[in-house]
């Protein structure tokens, strides 16, 4: 059990190492450079598809969208005219500051993990095919698949953990019904537990679990997510181990 644990807690970064080794087969230096361009270009314009990701997902469900406030950096300002949700400016690379899921935890659920959806389909089978590619396809397909495939774990203070805390709270809400279910839900920890725990304000055993529990199961969903990526790949791809 033990060892089965072990394997998925290190299988992303056995797959990313896998990957690497066999771009720096040959030609090492001109194979990263290119992935390191690729990568940051692919940045740039994933960060913006995963917000308004975002704002599909909760308009999909049956929910409502008002803003999506995207940086300038990101193409806040061309996606503005675009889409009349979006505004640019934020004080994070994007945030879905405006929207209604109707007090539904689903539609809340799909809000935040649509994104994702393009790891499991995407990120997650690219990256793994980077093993197999030639040197030079394999630094390609890490620079286009890493932040894809990876978007889970950057997002385990934000969106994960989030969607850790409404299925948390929605529980403890089972047992005490007059428990307030926004209390520690949040997309940016940090800045939930600096409201909650540093500013003053009164906080109990309930609150400091509520955080913990929340970290805990997003943590678990963010390995979840790249196993359905790492499912998907194996049955594109025919190849059973690993």
């Amino acid at each position: 059990m033990l060892n089965l644990l072990k394997q998925i807690l290190i299988l992303p970064f056995e797959d990313f190492l896998s990957g690497l080794d066999r771009a720096i087969a040959n030609s090492a230096p001109v194979n990263l450079a290119l992935m390191i361009v690729i990568f940051a270009a692919t940045w740039w314009i994933y960060v913006p598809v995963h917000e308004l990701c975002h704002a599909f997902g909760c308009i999909l469900g049956g929910g409502t969208v008002t803003e999506l406030e995207i940086s300038p950096k990101y193409g806040g300002a061309l996606l503005e005219k675009i889409f009349p949700f979006v505004s640019s400016g934020s004080e994070y690379a994007g945030q879905l500051t405006g929207f209604d899921t109707g007090g539904n935890d689903l539609i809340y659920l799909l809000t935040d993990f649509f994104p994702f959806l393009l790891t499991v389909f995407v990120g997650v089978p690219l990256l793994r095919s980077a093993s197999r590619a030639t040197p030079l396809g394999a630094g390609i397909r890490l620079g286009v698949s890493l932040p894809i495939a990876f978007a889970p774990f950057i997002s385990f203070s934000g969106d994960y953990y989030e969607m850790g805390s409404i299925i948390v709270s929605r529980i403890a809400a089972l047992f005490s019904p007059s428990l307030d279910i926004n209390r520690f839900r949040s997309d940016d920890v940090f800045k939930l537990s600096d409201e909650l725990f540093f500013s003053g304000s009164q906080y109990g055993a309930g609150d400091i679990a509520g955080v913990l529990l929340s970290f805990i199961l997003g943590i678990v969903l963010i390995y979840v997510t790249y196993y359905l990526g790492v499912l998907f790949s194996r049955a594109i791809s025919g190849v059973p181990k690993k």
